[in-house]
């Protein structure tokens, strides 16, 4: 056998790395981090036919330029809120007074490396779509997730490497009568852009109903943003919190719009029935979640091409 040459060392240290099943969220994120290394694969095989390393270089982008679907790009955490035991509010600044040119429910893709593992994992900003100079980020963070040890260690001033923007859901005002947007914890996400431009076009006349589901009545993000936005004559907003028993400890101005319990089929039921007009449903949560309420929902007579799952 041959001793493999130096130039083929070379080239071999410099191939990507495949990943490991523990950095894959396994929720369907697009890209994957399968996606991106399949990528870097085939950039890294049409470099070695040439026997370019110039093709290799990874832009790595300097932290004052644009987010890009193509390469990691560095921002600065501006502000960590803590807003319940396990979920926080990140604020990134912008550089000038850019904003991330998102379309509505898009998201953007965050890489950390944790203990010399690349994980990655895909987030909805919740900031509106125009928000200028500064874009925010909600995240649940979980005792054992790998990217959540990393995103634990964010102070203010830390740069942050974010990829995108992906996906979205196409959202014109006016096409839908009513949006009714089920959303359990961070799954919140993806609706606050949508209700937040509902809110500040005059001309969009679409009503929306919106269930957050939460286990505990603590532990509901963003009551003051909610509370603002279930003001507007077309948005109501319902809570289900699935570990209180009983509302009575409740704000009153809590109460006549929460249920204590899960979002079951009957309740479902009585939520569609309530809408103005038969609504667009918008769904965001675990998969668990995402396939009970696709269920609950063909139950109440509301079919698949009136449903997109973020």
């Amino acid at each position: 056998l041959q001793a493999m040459s130096g130039s083929e060392q070379d080239w071999l240290a410099l191939r990507p790395q495949e990943p490991s099943p523990s950095q894959c969220c396994g929720s369907g994120c697009k890209p994957c981090i399968y996606d991106v290394y399949e990528k870097e694969l085939a950039q890294w095989e049409r470099a070695k036919a040439k026997q370019d390393k110039s093709l290799m270089e990874k832009k790595e982008q300097s932290s004052n330029s644009e987010l890009n679907p193509d390469t990691f790009t560095a921002f600065s955490v501006s502000l960590v809120e803590q807003l319940t035991e396990d979920t926080y509010q990140y604020k990134f600044e912008l550089p000038g007074n850019s904003s991330l040119q998102l379309s509505l429910g898009q998201h953007i893709v965050l890489r950390g490396v944790v203990n010399g593992l690349e994980v990655q994992r895909a987030y909805t900003p919740i900031s509106p779509v125009n928000a200028e100079g500064y874009f925010e980020v909600l995240i649940k963070c979980y005792e054992a997730g790998l990217m959540s040890q990393y995103i634990k260690t964010w102070k203010k001033g830390d740069m942050v490497f974010w990829l995108g923007p992906f996906g979205g859901f196409p959202y014109q005002p006016n096409k839908h009568g009513e949006l009714l947007m089920l959303a359990s914890g961070t799954g919140l996400a993806p609706m606050l852009p949508i209700l937040q431009s509902i809110a500040d076009d005059e001309e969009d006349k679409t009503f929306v109903t919106l269930v957050g589901c939460f286990p505990t009545f603590d532990k509901i993000y963003l009551k003051p943003l909610l509370q603002d936005l279930a003001r507007y004559w077309n948005i109501r907003i319902f809570y289900v919190l699935s570990q209180e028993t009983s509302l009575e400890k409740l704000p009153w101005s809590y109460q006549e719009n929460t249920y204590a319990g899960r979002l079951n089929e009957d309740l479902i039921k009585t939520i569609t029935n309530s809408c103005r007009r038969k609504p667009f449903v918008l769904i965001c949560g675990s998969s668990a979640f995402n396939e009970d309420m696709s269920r609950y929902l063909k139950a109440a007579g509301i079919e698949e091409d009136s449903c997109f799952v973020f």
